[in-house]
């Protein structure tokens, strides 16, 4: 964060826009004294300028690829093009019939893409300033920033409306959005290097990361929940995700399409804090704060076996789980215990595991079906042996409040955690050590975490309303905050694929995310 170089003197009023060179060696500007300036990035000297010729405020200026021109957008409703050495105008004025807010090359140097509060974006042949094809308009209040992708292919736009819209840049046909989701105009709009995401900044005080080929909300909410949803999971295959909620039921839904099973899934007695798929699809567990735990038929919903009776007090959240083949099912109890059950005649067959000092929140089998991982509101996370409830290895400890999930790498090396202390660490599963710095972000505390099939990612949910998706090796976010849930995101999960996240919230609703 030290100073380089600067400040930049020379500008009678406001920087309104500044940009490097494609070489990073100069700087250009534009300002609301109506002139553009050329700088030395080093240095701070005036190079070139000032550019006159606009008479009212220049909103936005930007070099061109290869570093020889520089195009300009005004409140006088032009556009110009420069000549980045000498500062003779090139080609231009190109008008609006509004102010023009930004400006942007397109990666051969040949097009120009305008946005303006007009409400439209537009695209100019660089030689002789001719429009080409007609104006964009899809956006309903002014158009506050464009950008192309790094191919020239597509155009994103962010408005005064809130939302972000992607247009194919050849036809001006719009190919994907609105992108629904900031709670105030959109500022700023930009492609990542790779084309594949795009990422806005807006009024509302977030940034957001989208998918840009499609929507990060890859269905409308699940609605159908009469109180909060407090768990959810994907089927194996992919197209179905069940949901456990407090108003004690169960829930089933298509993927695509968003309907629910005919019936919901009745018997418990009490809130449902937990739900989970067999590996093969075909059953759902679930447990309850009605101390119970029940298997059901996934497609029809009726009571395969249980209710299992053995805990003394609530099965927490997160805390059922079938092992990888099916055949046992792990539960955690408040009253600090953990319960191997044979899945098929609800036998107890091994435990109860004891150890922990407060509520179990979160259990999970490792991915050979050895071992099992829980963690605590003991600020606590324990490996135990499946078979025996011997104690592997822990407590580990790092989390300064109550751990709220845990799950076990594909690998089964690492034991990832979210806490209350808003905090997500990785383990080591042999050592118990923390592998890195805690990963920072969420403004409240994380209630659900989970690895993404191949590892690389992870996915949270906290009570600050938002999803996040992290490189599991780095801790840096790779997407996120995705925002639309009201109320609290209480559960998350990946598809089997890795290409969604599902979400559960106290909102009543469950959303699916592209996890890209």
């Amino acid at each position: 964060g030290n100073l380089i170089s600067g400040p930049f003197q020379g500008h009678t009023s406001s920087v309104m826009s500044v940009a490097f060179s494609p070489d990073g060696q100069r700087v250009v500007s534009g300002s609301a004294d109506a002139t553009i300036r050329i700088w030395d990035a080093q240095t701070g000297n005036t190079i070139a300028g000032p550019f006159q010729g606009h008479a009212y405020p220049v909103r936005s200026v930007a070099f061109s690829p290869d570093g020889q021109r520089v195009v300009s957008g005004s409140d006088g409703r032009t556009i110009r093009i420069w000549d980045a050495h000498t500062g003779n105008q090139i080609t231009g004025p190109f008008r609006h019939p509004g102010w023009v807010t930004s400006v942007a090359f397109s990666p051969d140097g040949q097009r120009v893409v305008s946005g303006s509060h007009d409400k439209t974006i537009r695209i100019w042949d660089v030689q002789t300033g001719n429009s080409i094809g007609a104006p964009l308009q899809g956006h309903t209040h002014w158009v506050l920033s464009v950008a192309f992708s790094p191919d020239g292919h597509r155009i994103v736009s962010g408005s005064f409306d809130q939302t972000i819209q992607l247009w194919d840049a050849h036809t001006g046909n719009q190919i994907a959005g609105p992108f629904q989701g900031h709670t105030s105009l959109v500022n700023s709009v930009a492609f990542s290097p790779d084309g594949q995401r795009v990422v806005s900044g807006s009024d509302d005080q977030t940034i957001r990361v989208w998918d840009a080929q499609i929507e990060n909300h890859i269905a409308t909410p699940f609605q159908g929940h009469t109180k909060g949803v407090t768990s959810v999971a994907f089927s194996s295959d992919g197209k179905r995700v069940v949901s456990g909620s407090y108003d004690g039921t169960i829930q089933s839904w298509d993927v695509q399409t968003g309907s629910l099973t005919p019936i919901p899934f009745k018997g418990h007695t009490h809130w449902v804090l937990s739900v989970a798929f067999s590996p093969s699809g075909q059953e759902i567990v679930s447990g309850s704060s009605d101390k119970t735990i029940r298997i059901w038929d996934a497609h029809t919903g009726n009571l395969i076996a249980g209710p299992f009776q053995g805990h003394t007090s609530s099965v927490g959240f997160r805390s059922v789980a079938f092992s990888p083949d099916g055949k046992k099912i792990v539960s955690g109890s408040d009253n600090q215990t953990i319960q191997i059950w044979d899945a098929h005649n609800g036998k107890l067959i091994a435990g109860p595991f004891q150890g922990h000092t407060h509520w179990i929140n979160s259990v999970a089998f490792s991915p050979d079906g050895q071992k099992v991982v829980s963690g605590s509101q003991d600020k606590t996370i324990r490996i135990w042996d499946a078979q025996t409830g011997n104690l592997i290895s822990g407590p580990f400890q790092g989390h300064s409040s109550s751990v709220n999930s845990v799950a076990f790498s594909p690998d089964g090396q690492r034991i990832l955690s979210g806490s209350d202390d808003k905090t997500i660490l990785i383990w080591d599963a042999q050592t118990g050590n923390p592998i890195g710095a805690p990963f920072q972000g969420h403004t409240d505390l994380v209630s659900s975490v989970a690895f993404s099939p191949d590892g690389h990612r992870i996915a949270s949910g906290s009570y600050d309303q938002t999803l996040r998706i992290w490189n599991a090796h780095t801790g840096k976010l790779v997407a996120g905050p995705f925002q639309g849930h009201t109320q609290h995101v209480t559960s998350v999960a990946f598809s089997r694929n890795g290409q969604m996240v599902v979400s559960g919230s106290s909102d009543q609703t469950l959303r699916i995310w592209d996890a890209q």
